[in-house]
């Protein structure tokens, strides 16, 4: 993976990442049953790439327009602690959940595909766009995904922070080996 110098300089210094989920860590879709439930899609690629932020220090912060119980599952899954569900102003949301984890705007990314995150990306040290998000998003993106949302786009994301902050190649070189102390010893 290579990252334009510019990009890797704004995710350098980050301490958060704040990810929408309708068209980011979904394909934006939504299924709805006759009952009412709305049914997601989630990739686990953008999962794990949560989970390795997390695993660093980096807070994964989830900012969402809407609540289900599918979002909430996925995220408890996957650990995610810092979350805020049926956000109608984004910003209102955002600034005391950094506050309280003392992290300011220029130590954020913020991956969003849709107008209702324009006001985080525009203060982001760091703003993302899945392939997918819309035009005036990417217009003012610093990284477009080459992957689209809910299609591995927030890995591509956590990926480039955990590249550009120095932690990827020990991640990776972590995962080459298994935990798994059988009589045989570890695998690799």
């Amino acid at each position: 993976m290579v990252f334009p110098a510019a990009v890797m300089s704004r995710a350098a210094g980050l301490k958060a990442a704040i990810f929408d989920v309708d068209g980011v860590l979904t394909d934006g879709t939504l299924y709805i049953s006759e009952a009412g439930e709305t049914l997601k899609a989630f990739h686990a690629l953008d999962g794990h790439g949560l989970k390795l932020l997390a695993t660093v220090g980096i807070t994964p912060i989830v900012i969402t327009g809407r609540d289900s119980p599918a979002v909430r599952r996925r995220l408890k899954d996957l650990g995610v602690t810092e979350a805020v569900f049926g956000a109608h102003d984004k910003l209102a949301v955002a600034e005391p959940v950094l506050a309280r984890l003392g992290v300011a705007w220029h130590e954020v990314a913020v991956m969003g595909d849709d107008w209702p995150d324009l006001p985080l990306l525009v203060r982001a040290g760091l703003a993302v766009a899945p392939a997918n998000g819309h035009a005036d998003v990417r217009a003012l993106a610093h990284h477009v995904c080459a992957a689209r949302g809910g299609q591995g786009a927030a890995r591509e994301c956590c990926d480039l922070i955990l590249l550009a902050t120095g932690h990827y190649r020990r991640l990776l070189q972590g995962h080459a080996q298994t935990l798994d102390t059988t009589a045989e010893g570890p695998r690799t």
